[in-house]
């Protein structure tokens, strides 16, 4: 999963941010909210277009990971039209889901983060939530400390 993070170092190198909204504008990825009902949110692809569906329900903090998990998708799996992403799948073991979980992980929450919280009370779960990540999620992070940074 070390690729992953490759991979979204290039893209928030390349954009400038690591916010998932701008960067689907900016690789002209049409976002659409709409009530989606259980369903968090999906990508798909027609006609060349690619598409991020998100649930209009859902809260801005949860409209952004679900924005980063799609987002991943279209990097990491441009071709695929994924499954629903539903709040029961959240923790899904199919790789491609797990690929976009990571995606999402690593976007959202870069080392650099973390480093801030050095010397604090704040624990990982903390730092997940400030930044958007389902706690369940945090183990996806790959978090290579510096040498000066061993507090996690």
């Amino acid at each position: 999963m070390g690729e992953i993070k490759q991979i979204v170092k290039k893209i928030v190198k390349r954009h400038q941010s690591n916010d998932p909204f701008q960067i689907a504008v900016e690789k002209q990825i049409i976002i659409l909210f709409a009530e989606l009902g259980d369903t968090l949110g999906f990508y798909n692809t027609y006609k060349r277009s690619k598409f991020i569906h998100i649930n209009n329900q859902l809260n801005e903090l949860e409209q952004r990971f679900v924005c980063a998990h799609e987002l991943g998708h279209a990097v990491l799996h441009p071709k695929s039209n994924t499954p629903f992403l539903r709040a029961n799948t959240l923790l899904s073991v199919e790789r491609l889901e797990i690929e976009a979980n990571t995606f999402a992980v690593e976007l959202l929450l870069q080392d650099e983060m973390i480093y801030q919280y050095q010397n604090t009370d704040i624990t990982i779960y903390d730092i997940a939530e400030i930044h958007s990540i389902p706690k369940e999620l945090i183990h996806l992070k790959n978090f290579n400390p510096k040498t000066e940074h061993t507090f996690l």
